[in-house]
């Protein structure tokens, strides 16, 4: 696989951009920056793109954009993108509108999330056409190629994804099917993205867990041996399986940012008790309304920010006596806010996305 383009849009201000450049045409913008486009080889070209700064100088579209590089690469397939983040969780967003299989299969998915031989990023999501009455479909590919019922981080991005392909203006909300069910995202007038994420699952096999319930059929404060540790546990899901800790057993209280991650989130996503494999929230209590987290995702490892986890971790917090239903929660890649609303028993977050750059790769 190739690198066709990769150009660096000025995002800040969230103008309409995108949405006159990428879809179908890919026509002019109103500036790129580039720090350098080198050959390597023969085969592969590298591009090292950066944000738009006052000190850089602009370059016209004109002079390099994807549709006249592309028109040299007929013979090639091409796969048009749009990188995406939010918190530093970053996605690779493709315009799949057009049909309901996924543009590439899930092995181009894990090469083009490669940091070093591809576009990078924690996962590839598709904007297809709804299903059961869902205005859009969401799908998406971890960067193991595996494929996880949805992911909250990636709702924000693809909620701005489709804000920017159908120049939707202003305060905006639309349905979307996922792996999970019906999630609802609504654009807010300062850029931000509120989402209802629906009711937490409780029920442990409906986690699933193989772990006992301790409080009626809910896993709340159980005892999980990992490479003989005794951790206290609390499992949830968002769609997706969650196993929140906020310590081990008779232990301090957890200091996130003294963990191994790398060394011991692995063992939490593949223990025996979590046959779907589990995503793992380590979180330190800094006050009932302030929670900090560090996470290890199922099929990504460690990420700066994980949406559902968030979600799942407030409602651990709750269940635990640890904290109100209303919380700021820290990431490594910066704060979400999360409700859990009694009213309606769902989970409301809300946070940033925004669009990072725009290219093509040759698959």
């Amino acid at each position: 696989m190739e690198i066709a383009a990769v150009n660096t849009v000025s995002v800040a201000p969230q103008t309409r951009l995108l949405s006159k450049t990428f879809s179908r045409k890919l026509g002019s913008v109103s500036s790129l920056s580039l720090r350098s486009i080198e050959r390597v080889g023969s085969a592969r070209l590298r591009v090292s793109a950066a944000a738009s700064s006052s000190s850089m100088d602009a370059v016209t579209a004109e002079k390099i954009s994807p549709a006249s590089f592309l028109e040299n690469r007929e013979s090639k397939k091409v796969l048009h993108f749009v990188k995406y983040h939010g918190l530093g969780n970053d996605f690779i967003l493709v315009d799949n509108r057009d049909s309901s299989e996924p543009k590439i299969t899930q092995e181009q998915a894990a090469r083009l999330c490669d940091r070093n031989f591809g576009v990078g990023a924690d996962g590839v999501i598709f904007a297809m056409p709804g299903v059961n009455g869902a205005d859009y479909t969401m799908r998406i590919f971890n960067s193991d190629g595996s494929e996880p019922e949805m992911c909250g981080n990636g709702v924000r991005c693809f909620a701005r994804f489709i804000a920017e392909l159908e120049n939707l203006q202003g305060k905006h909300s639309f349905t979307m099917h996922t792996g999970a069910g019906l999630i609802v995202p609504e654009i807010q007038d300062d850029g931000q993205v509120k989402v209802d994420m629906g009711i937490p699952i409780l029920k442990a096999q409906d986690v699933p867990t193989k772990l006992p319930g301790t409080k009626g059929e809910a896993v709340v404060q159980a005892e999980l041996v990992v490479d003989g540790v005794t951790w206290n546990v609390t499992c949830v899901s968002m769609g997706n399986p969650h196993c929140i800790t906020f310590g081990t057993k008779g232990g301090p209280n957890l200091k996130v940012d003294d963990l191994n991650l790398q060394e011991i989130g692995p063992k939490f996503e593949h223990h025996e008790m979590f046959p779907a494999r589990t995503n793992t929230e380590f979180v330190e209590v800094l006050s009932r309304s302030h929670l900090k987290m560090r996470v290890w995702e199922r099929g990504a490892g460690a990420t700066l920010a994980c949406g559902t986890g968030a979600c799942a971790l407030v409602v651990a917090a709750v269940l635990e006596g640890r904290a109100n239903r209303k919380c700021t929660v820290d990431l490594p890649g910066g704060p979400l806010e999360i409700e859990w609303r009694q009213e309606d028993n769902h989970i409301y977050m809300t946070g940033p996305a925004e669009a990072v750059f725009y290219g093509s790769a040759l698959l």
